[in-house]
């Protein structure tokens, strides 16, 4: 009954085969190969139309490359107060922007309001040297409440980004799962309701260590090549990430995985909502459940050998009893039923 995170798991059988695959023989070092050229052809392919992609072993260096790569050191970044970002990045994105100003937002439900955007734009008054100048604003999807954004308040958030000129950037190291509740397209999820840059995660949903950084105009892409040189995360042996990438995405992989947690946790949320005394503080629309449970419940489920993770969540009134359990692309259907079943016990 581990609930602990998706990145609690090992690879996907498939990730597995193409690693083992591209491990045969030589092929042309960083990135010069005939694997990555053919991501690249596939990410143009899935969000239909000509893109940038680089590819990274780690979503903090997936992101703050990108926060690098369009934010000056002066500049500002602005986030939610809960994103991944803001709150567990141990600094990254002010050590790769060289100093760049985290500004966190409020917002329910793990995103950004609108108004509140707004608001903070009109307080950091333009050519004003005492203030740090915005210049990003991050989306994490799913966010860090596992909710998910929709195309439209993407696009009121992006809107009222593009009035300051501000590049709109997309966390996406859950996109997977969060596509797979929008029941929409890739590019809808993204540029066509204006994100400029995303990190495209596969490392929660399968994948050993692989995630991809998408600019939308190739044109902004800049120095990031060189930045990913510099920070240490251009891998000489690049086919192994590309190898990951191409498996991931090939047959809709990544979407069948994100499917299949996704069912775990909506299964896992329903269950636990029907006991007695526990609250679900969010709605599971993609692979996190939010939930608390009466009493010393949740300690007993540990000492019973059940893995998961108090939270709080800045900004949110559940304080203490609240707890984030996480199902992955392995969670099978008997360990949800039997962590319900023990908690049924339990708050009986």
């Amino acid at each position: 009954m581990n609930f602990s995170s998706d990145n609690a798991e090992g690879w996907a059988p498939e990730i597995l085969e193409a690693l083992t695959a591209a491990n045969n023989g030589p092929m042309a070092s960083y990135g010069d190969d005939p694997l990555t050229e053919e991501v690249g052809k596939r990410f143009n392919e899935i969000f239909e139309k000509e893109v940038a992609v680089f590819l990274v072993p780690t979503g903090t260096a997936a992101n703050c490359l990108a926060f690098a790569t369009l934010c000056p050191p002066y500049g500002a970044i602005y986030a939610h107060e809960a994103a991944h970002v803001q709150l567990d990045e141990c600094g990254a994105p002010e050590f790769f922007t060289g100093g760049a100003k985290m500004l966190p937002l409020g917002g329910e439900d793990g995103k950004i309001a609108p108004d509140t955007l707004a608001q903070a734009l009109g307080f950091s008054m333009e050519g004003f040297v005492h203030h740090s100048p915005p210049h990003i604003i991050s989306l994490t999807q799913a966010t860090e409440n596992g909710t998910v954004y929709a195309p439209s308040e993407v696009r009121a958030l992006a809107d009222i980004a593009k009035t300051r000129n501000l590049a709109v950037h997309m966390d996406g190291a859950r996109f997977a799962n969060a596509l797979v509740h929008l029941g929409c397209s890739p590019a809808e999820a993204t540029w066509k309701a204006g994100v400029d840059v995303m990190s495209f995660g596969a490392t929660k949903n399968g994948c050993m260590a692989a995630e991809a950084v998408v600019f939308f105009d190739p044109d902004q892409a800049g120095a990031f090549a060189y930045l990913r040189k510099r920070s240490g995360h251009l891998f000489s042996k690049h086919r192994l990430l590309a190898a990951q990438m191409l498996a991931y995405l090939k047959d809709d992989l990544w979407l069948k995985l994100a499917t299949h947690a996704n069912g775990q946790a909506k299964a896992l949320g329903q269950g636990l909502e029907a006991l007695e005394g526990t609250r679900l503080w969010y709605p599971v629309q993609a692979n996190e459940v939010f939930v608390s449970f009466p009493g010393d419940v949740a300690g007993q489920l540990f000492a019973k050998g059940a893995a998961f993770h108090p939270w709080i969540v800045p900004g949110d009134p559940a304080q203490g009893q609240m707890c984030r359990l996480v199902t992955s692309f392995r969670t099978e259907r008997q360990e949800v039923d039997q962590f319900i079943a023990l908690a049924r016990e339990l708050c009986g």
